[in-house]
């Protein structure tokens, strides 16, 4: 468990941090920016092959002779994966290195997809999608790490939104074309050539874990100068590899079950999730079975969440004057709390969307209309996410990647759960009253936010783990 450091003893041969060794302040901003982009695409890979296998659950089905309800497992068993992979690959991080396991992550994950593509029974494409997404859940669990150790509290902003983002960006876009594909095999054909991409492209992401760089700047000065007692600390650890690889799932655990505002926060993310994932899943009862779109043109339905997700982006620009303000105010040392704005407005356009998409449902409502209303849902989950997600890395810092680690292990599990009973629920209740059952929830959790801003300053002083400001 983290704890504030004791008083430190000088060690004249134990390596430390220097500006010329932190990538947040060494690398120039394009190299930066491209890392940045890097891994945002791997969270655009990752997350759009979750959303792949919803298309594909008709083939799958006609294929392996089995019934829809096993096909959508393909889905579950996926998201069950980035739900558990978080809970090796955020605490590895630490101890190998951000770097590696990128690339380990989608060397796995491109192994994987062959079967998945090629089999020939359901059992080897149920276990091999969940494989799929143990390995690709690095991009879930240290992504937002990575996004923080690469720029400074003033300037990770709008990284942290781009990348945040990018995590929704993938569900929304593969329906575009993967509703075009020539058999549902082909959806895995592209997979396999994407991951592969990726995994050439993370060569390019460089280093940014303090103890694995530490480490590698006290081999170099041992080998540069001979003289054996430059260290870092990490080397004078007395823990073994599996002890570190404890204490680092641990810490995700403790801090996401005993510090009370990091609890709140997970099981609000996780809530909207599950939501998300249920009302993507009305898209294809709404267009295709209503107003009778072809999978191409049911695929293109969802280009209003898209156009959502790329307004909050550009909306952006004011919310860095925002802070510019805010932080003038503090005199350069905002509340975390102050980024919770975005979740209030957030908060409040979900609801406010999907009660205008439950009304426009309707057969003789023209297409259009559920497309546009869709369109502030995308533009409310971001604004969601963004907030809770700066909040984390300006509030936990020094336990950012734990933070980051647990909400994506526990959003993911209620993502699994809650697509098991989308089609029972849409089938009893239609699709007025499912989506406006939706919009109720999230009518009640809208308040939230504003609750957050209210207690978090308080919580934070009882937190051992939390930046007090």
């Amino acid at each position: 468990m983290w704890r504030r450091s004791p008083p430190y003893k000088y060690d004249l041969y134990e390596v430390i941090l220097e500006s010329a060794d932190d990538p947040a302040v060494a690398l120039p901003l394009w190299r930066r920016w491209l890392a940045a982009l890097i891994i945002n695409a791997g969270a655009i890979c990752v997350t759009g092959a979750s959303a792949m296998a919803a298309t594909a659950e008709t083939g799958v089905a006609q294929t392996f002779h089995v019934s829809t309800e096993v096909s959508t497992l393909a889905v579950t068993l996926f998201v069950i994966g980035l739900g558990t992979g978080p809970m090796l690959t955020g605490p590895l991080a630490e101890v190998v290195g951000q770097q590696l396991l990128y690339i380990a992550s989608f060397f796995f994950m491109w192994c994987f997809t062959w079967p998945v593509a090629f089999g020939k029974s359901i059992a080897v494409h149920l276990v091999f999608r969940f494989l799929q997404g143990f390995c690709g859940s690095a991009f879930l669990s240290i992504g937002g790490a990575t996004i923080t150790n690469l720029f400074t509290d003033r300037t990770v902003a709008v990284p942290m939104a781009a990348y945040t983002i990018s995590t929704f960006v993938g569900p929304v876009i593969t329906p575009v074309f993967s509703g075009c594909y020539a058999g549902w095999r082909w959806l895995y054909y592209v997979l396999i050539m994407w991951t592969f991409g990726e995994m050439v492209a993370l060569t390019l992401v460089p280093e940014t874990v303090t103890a694995v760089i530490l480490r590698r700047k006290a081999q170099r000065l041992r080998k540069a100068t001979g003289d054996q007692r430059y260290h870092a600390a990490i080397e004078r650890s007395q823990s073994s590899i599996l002890q570190s690889l404890g204490q680092a799932c641990q810490d995700i655990f403790v801090l996401m079950i005993y510090d009370r505002m990091v609890l709140l926060l997970d099981i609000w993310l996780s809530l909207i999730l599950g939501i998300v994932y249920l009302t993507l899943q009305a898209f294809p009862i709404i267009f295709a079975d209503k107003h009778g779109f072809t999978p191409s043109q049911t695929g293109l339905s969802f280009l209003g969440v898209f156009v959502g997700l790329v307004i909050a982006m550009a909306s952006m620009v004011y919310w860095k004057e925002y802070r510019r303000r805010i932080a003038d105010r503090y005199m350069g040392n905002p509340p975390p709390e102050a980024w919770l704005a975005m979740g209030k407005v957030g908060g409040v356009l979900i609801p406010l969307s999907l009660y205008c998409l439950a009304f426009t449902t309707f057969k003789h409502v023209h297409w259009i209309v559920p497309i546009i209303s869709s369109m502030p849902f995308g533009v409310g989950i971001c604004f969601v996410y963004i907030s809770v997600f700066t909040y984390f890395v300006t509030a936990y810092r020094p336990m950012a990647a734990a933070a980051l680690s647990g909400c994506a292990i526990m959003r993911t599990w209620f993502a699994a759960a809650f697509p098991l009973f989308a089609n029972q629920m849409y089938g009893r209740m239609g699709t007025v009253g499912a989506t406006a059952f939706l919009a109720g929830l999230m009518t009640l959790m809208a308040p939230l936010p504003f609750v957050f801003a209210k207690i978090g300053r308080k919580l934070r002083e009882r937190s051992p783990y939390a930046t007090h400001c």
